[in-house]
């Protein structure tokens, strides 16, 4: 693991990541954890230095924190994906409002978790962003799973039947279902990344009910006694 300074000859095979974090404890705690999980980790205090070692280095996964000094995180997202639409990025950030993630998502990144944070659940999501296919250049501002798009940037989904805008809150759950296609979704899960806290209501259950109104009754299985799942085929 290196912290401050560019990865220099990368590990055939290992994947890379690039955390940009300005709190120090918080960037030794990423990183160390990220390099006992088998991954090679560069690091950046700064959005500055963050944005270069991104745009001039080679890094399968940043991982980004958005309160940063000397560029601030969702500028250096923006030009993240400008210079590299097929990059992942994962927002990793104490602001939880509910439009900044909806704004960082639409700029491109592949996901976002607030700060407090679970460290096995910030593993898992690296885990599973990785697992993910590169996202070609032309597509990285949609998503396609089977014949459903998404279009991140204006929020409009199409099944098949034209396309049709969403509010923030239906975007949020329908991008988090299909990025996680043919996986299975707990109610609690959709909670804890959509919402971001459970109101103790049927929340989920009515909003995907409000997508298969809009998109179609078949778009979302319901996985009785577990939750939701968005299949690929």
């Amino acid at each position: 693991m290196t912290v401050g300074a560019a990865v220099q000859g990368p590990e055939r095979g290992v994947p890379h990541i690039l955390v940009i974090e300005d709190e120090p404890m918080v960037q030794r705690f990423v990183s160390r954890a990220l390099a006992a999980d088998g991954f090679v980790v560069d690091g950046a205090f700064d959005g500055a230095a963050g944005l270069e070692r991104a745009i001039g280095g080679t890094y399968e996964l940043v991982v980004l924190d958005l309160r940063l000094p000397s560029i601030d995180g969702v500028s250096v997202l923006r030009e993240i994906m400008a210079a590299r639409p097929h990059q992942r990025v994962l927002v990793l950030s104490g602001l939880g409002h509910e439009s900044t993630k909806v704004r960082c998502l639409q700029l491109g990144a592949a996901d976002y978790l607030a700060k407090p944070f679970v460290l096995a659940e910030l593993l898992a999501r690296v885990r599973a962003r990785l697992r993910e296919p590169a996202i070609p250049q032309r597509m990285a501002r949609m998503l396609r799973v089977g014949s459903l798009t998404l279009e991140l940037r204006r929020r409009v989904a199409d099944a098949g039947a034209g396309p049709v805008s969403l509010p923030e809150r239906e975007f949020l759950l329908l991008q988090h279902l299909m990025r996680r296609a043919d996986e299975v979704c707990t109610r609690e899960q959709l909670l804890a990344d959509v919402w971001g806290f459970d109101p103790g209501t049927n929340v989920v259950d009515v909003y995907v009910r409000r997508l298969r109104a809009k998109l179609g009754a078949d778009v979302i299985e319901t996985v009785w006694g577990v939750g939701y799942a968005l299949k690929a085929s």
